[in-house]
């Protein structure tokens, strides 16, 4: 019976390369996997395919589990590393020499060469045609293992993504399993590993589509159960191109500390990004568990676009707790950062904010040495006129006994009436004195949170007396 008629035990992977950073595209594959097996109550497992040892760094190792943490992509067990089965690997290769699916090949990179440019001189595809396929003879020296791979018929997936995909076996290739030093290729290395973790549904890039039919020779080779597969399309730039850097295709701890990124709008995001559910746009992790499944994988291309990212994070920032966001800002701006009043900060900083970065520029403020250097902007709003209204304004503050948001409003829209203003023509140059730029949160509230003591003083700093 195939593994995949029976969906209560479903195993997915994640398999990534740490050659580098956990890339947007790779942190969407392992959300897909993730949900499809929670969503089935099924395992989800971690495998690290260190075989490029000359590439392979720890330091990438280390990105990659900190970047599925920091997205809450937890996996079953321990993580495997794929060097750590080489052995096995070994053991199926010659397996497969012995049921004749494989052969022992002594040919030369001269051969090969010459083969290769005879193939492009006649421009077709280039195929290894080895004469030692079907020699039974042995030869001289070092030898790779190659697959004999079918050439006649066709091989069929039927692909819960991309639907019916059909190759003929002519078109495939005798490739390596295992080189001249005895160390597994990729190919055989990935599907020795999926078979032995059990794993019933591939949920990868279709860039990986036709190595999927490659792989499926050895699986056939060795009578193993064929994964369901599912081969989503790549993620494109808003422009249709394909996926760099100036597009998104940054590792995922850029998101976070770079641009300033929640990991609940991030997972929404990549979710959202080549599948749906309806019109819904804002799904939380306990929806996406409950509805995802393989028949809303888009067919075509994603399109990244950062600003609808930036407005998914909004939300999710509007949406997040206090004390978790002052946390995230004091981290930003040092120990001088008082805690508990970035939390009373918070309310008015996050309605303004789209990153965790905004929120953290905007609290500045608080913290700021007097006296505030003030911004260009803000400089040409403390004119004659408007240094008269703050020290009206200082003086009416300074006569409120409870410092709260009531009697600080009531305190200056007294001003403001007093002097035929309208109240804008009074916060504007009160803002400049007390932030030094033109925008800021309610100017209520930043007279509140700074305090009496402090928001007097910064005021006093710009101001000058009446009938001076």
């Amino acid at each position: 019976m195939s593994a995949s008629t029976n969906t209560t035990s479903v195993v997915t992977r994640f398999a990534p390369s740490p050659t580098g950073f956990l890339h947007i595209g790779g942190a969407r594959t392992a959300l897909f996997n993730w949900l499809f097996a929670r969503h089935h109550g099924g395992k989800f497992l971690l495998r690290i395919e260190d075989t490029d040892k000359a590439r392979s760094t720890t330091e990438a190792i280390d990105a990659i589990l900190d970047g599925m943490r920091w997205l809450g992509l937890d996996w079953d067990g321990h993580e495997y590393y794929q060097s750590q089965f080489w052995a096995r690997h070994a053991e199926v290769a010659h397996q497969l020499l012995e049921r004749g699916h494989a052969y022992r090949c002594w040919m030369s990179q001269e051969e090969l060469a010459a083969q290769r440019e005879k193939a492009q001189s006649e421009r077709r595809p280039f195929r290894i045609d080895s004469p030692w396929r079907d020699s039974g003879k042995e030869g001289d020296g070092a030898f790779v293992i190659r697959l004999k791979a079918p050439r006649e018929g066709e091989t069929v997936i039927e692909d819960k993504v991309q639907g019916r995909v059909v190759v003929q076996n002519s078109e495939l290739d005798d490739f390596i399993l295992l080189r001249s030093d005895g160390s597994p290729t990729y190919m055989l290395a990935v599907v020795v590993d999926d078979h032995d973790m059990g794993v019933t549904h591939v949920i990868r890039g279709d860039d990986h589509l036709n190595n999927a039919f490659r792989q499926l020779a050895i699986i056939k080779g060795m009578e193993w159960p064929e994964p369901v597969y599912a081969h989503v399309p790549l993620i494109h730039g808003a422009d249709g191109a394909k996926l760099s850097k100036r597009h998104g295709a940054l590792g995922v701890d850029s998101y976070r500390d770079e641009l300033g990124y929640l990991p609940e709008a991030v997972s929404n995001y990549l979710l959202r990004l080549g599948w749906g559910h309806g019109d819904d746009e804002i799904i939380s992790r306990e929806q996406a568990i409950e509805w995802f499944d393989l028949d809303h994988v888009g067919k075509s291309p994603s399109r990244f676009d950062f600003k609808k990212l930036e407005n998914l994070n909004g939300h999710y920032i509007r949406e997040a707790d206090d004390r978790r966001l002052a946390d995230m800002v004091a981290a930003q701006l040092g120990p001088s950062a008082d805690l508990e009043l970035l939390v009373r900060a918070m309310p008015e900083l996050k309605a303004r904010a789209t990153t965790v970065h905004q929120l953290a520029d905007g609290a500045k403020f608080l913290f700021a040495q007097r006296p505030l250097d003030v911004d260009e902007a803000a400089s040409a709003l403390l004119g004659d006129e408007a240094r008269k209204l703050l020290a009206s304004a200082h003086q009416a503050l300074s006569g409120v006994g409870e410092w709260n948001h009531d009697a600080v409003e009531a305190a200056i829209r007294a001003v403001a009436d007093g002097a035929g203003v309208k109240l804008g023509k009074l916060a504007q140059p009160l803002r400049a004195a007390l932030i030094g730029r033109t925008t800021s949160p309610g100017i209520f509230d930043v007279l509140v949170l700074l305090g009496q003591g402090e928001a007097l003083a910064r005021i006093a700093d710009q101001m000058v007396e009446p009938n001076e």
